[in-house]
């Protein structure tokens, strides 16, 4: 099977688990020996772990796992189990009484979908982990996508489906760039063209696109009742086997956030967290970081997209591809 996911990495699993009760459900990337992670948080309500340590004036160097989850805050207790796991393999930096793991983590809001007592927790990232495989990463509502929406500007009675999207682009010479996207966006979905491929539906009927960019102008000066804060975000990884320093990890997860933007609009409010995580193997010899971090940005933007193409409906919202399309003003 040709493998046009992140997994295409060498040495990189990717696992899900979900609880579709919830619906919500958490993603683990397991990283290859000697991964040097980065970080880029953006957006005005984030939920993360261990982001601090991937700057790079902190000690740690190497990443063993990033925890994508639902669940809000409370998704976060998913990292436990990935961390158990990963102790029970050896993996971590070492200590003197044996391996810490190091799991950044970062979380959407899925709480106001179904049943909010029903969170990730300890027991369903470890069975991400356990399930984690080379194969081509699942897409669509499964795992951290599992309770996914986008088009939120009017709240989930008018939002689409979404979930996980993953892909791959080949640079030759062996030299590869991947991501993997959790797409719970404030915002639409949008192709390279700006046309809506999932997003927020014109009330009340909810059969047609409004643009969320559109209703924002119509309402620019007696807005409507602001969403929740934190309710939304696009959370994710973007993966190299280039060899690059952490700082330059840094620079990718950076200009990573262009390809969130040329995918979302609107993208980066305050009503988001969005958060990318850079990993890099180090298989490959250097790389110019700004040819790794450019196309960061279009696997980015790829991922995203992909998010809602793969989806299917779920929990009474429909996708993207059952609503009439609109091209956004500009």
């Amino acid at each position: 099977m040709n493998n046009q996911t992140l997994t295409a990495l060498e040495g990189f699993r990717v696992g899900h688990a979900q609880n579709l009760d919830g619906p919500t459900g958490c993603t683990v990337v397991l990283c290859p020996p000697g991964t040097v992670g980065g970080v880029d948080q953006r957006g005005g309500a984030p939920g993360t772990r261990e982001t601090d340590l991937l700057r790079p004036l902190h000690l740690v160097e190497h990443v063993h796992a990033v925890l994508l989850t639902g669940g809000s805050a409370y998704g976060l207790d998913a990292a436990g189990g990935v961390m158990r796991y990963l102790e029970a393999a050896g993996i971590g930096f070492q200590v003197s009484t044996g391996v810490v793991p190091i799991v950044p983590a970062a979380v959407i809001f899925d709480l106001d979908i179904g049943n909010p007592a029903i969170r990730p927790d300890a027991a369903m990232g470890h069975a991400a982990c356990q399930a984690a495989s080379d194969a081509p990463a699942a897409e669509g509502c499964v795992g951290a996508g599992t309770g996914a929406r986008v088009g939120m500007y009017m709240g989930a009675a008018f939002a689409c489906k979404s979930g996980v999207g993953s892909a791959l682009i080949d640079l030759g010479n062996g030299l590869k760039v991947a991501a993997l996207m959790v797409v719970n966006a404030l915002g639409d979905i949008v192709d390279a063209q700006g046309a809506i491929l999932a997003g927020m539906r014109q009330p009340p009927e909810g059969d047609r696109f409004v643009g969320a960019i559109n209703l924002m102008r119509q309402m620019a000066a007696t807005p409507p009742p602001s969403p929740t804060a934190g309710s939304n975000t696009i959370v994710g990884v973007v993966a190299t086997n280039a060899r690059l320093t952490k700082m330059q990890a840094n620079k990718v997860a950076q200009m990573a956030q262009d390809g969130l933007a040329r995918a979302v609009c609107p993208a980066h409010t305050m009503y988001d967290g969005d958060t990318i995580f850079a990993l890099a193997s180090g298989t490959h010899g250097p790389a110019d970081v700004s040819v790794i971090g450019a196309f960061a940005a279009e696997a980015t933007a790829q991922a995203i997209r992909r998010a809602v193409q793969t989806a299917t409906p779920l929990a009474g919202l429909p996708v993207g591809a059952s609503i009439s399309g609109q091209t956004k003003e500009q």
